[in-house]
């Protein structure tokens, strides 16, 4: 058989087995990794790679392999579950590395967590002084979460004593031209509203719409195919 025909043949046996595999493993391995997840995600991708190309490494050998680094994070998890001790050994626990406005510099190095990297992350999180953090923890998977002081988070309607009404998502009555009676009708809304709402906005009728979409307060979005049909609003 042709070197190619072969490669070909074990790329796809590869990819049929990493997608199955991944299918078992389930979502974790796509969110944010810990640092064994990390470990696995990685040399089973370098497995599957050799095996695809390398014909020294029996297509068997490669399977096994494969089957053998997937179920270990299947069985761990699984322990993990019946276990937080077993859990903490294989995915670590969090760090509290900022406490009252106060750096704690032996879980920093514990952690081997730099204050540069601390600022930088803070930053991202929008917090500039760390007089303003009540807390802060680094996570298994490396993210820092972060409380900020009660002085120091924004005014809020609960914070004011103000009774705000509940919205619910804003909802999409028109896609490309077609009105969502679904979305009309769960809403309590008829066509007859809908029509003179986007004849308000410049619009003939629904045809001329290419996305309206409405919010709680029932204020239309509408956005016209064309721009001298009318002004987007």
């Amino acid at each position: 058989m042709p070197e190619i025909a072969v490669i070909f043949i074990r790329s796809v046996i590869a990819f049929i087995v990493l997608l199955v595999l991944t299918r078992i493993m389930g979502k974790k391995q796509l969110s944010q990794l810990t640092f064994f997840d990390y470990i696995v995600g990685i040399t089973i991708g370098s497995i599957a790679a050799t095996m695809s190309v390398d014909q020294n490494i029996k297509i068997s050998n490669g399977l096994i392999s494969l089957i053998v680094w997937g179920l270990i994070p299947i069985l761990l998890g699984y322990w993990g579950l019946k276990s937080r001790a077993f859990a903490r050994l294989t995915d670590g626990r969090p760090s509290i590395v900022v406490r009252e406005g106060k750096v704690l510099e032996d879980e920093m190095k514990k952690n081997q967590f730099n204050i540069n990297e601390l600022m930088m992350m803070l930053r991202e999180k929008g917090v500039f002084k760390l007089d303003d953090v009540e807390m802060a923890v680094l996570e298994t998977n490396g993210e820092l979460s972060i409380m900020k002081k009660t002085e120091a988070d924004p005014i809020t309607a609960s914070l004011l004593g103000m009774k705000v009404k509940n919205e619910h998502a804003p909802a999409l009555l028109i896609v490309d031209g077609h009105i969502l009676q679904e979305n009309l009708s769960a809403l309590k809304l008829d066509k007859q509203w809908l029509t003179k709402e986007i004849k308000n906005k410049g619009a003939y009728d629904e045809r001329d719409v290419f996305i309206a979409q409405v919010d709680a307060n029932k204020q239309l979005y509408v956005d016209l195919y064309q721009d001298n049909v009318g002004k987007k609003h």
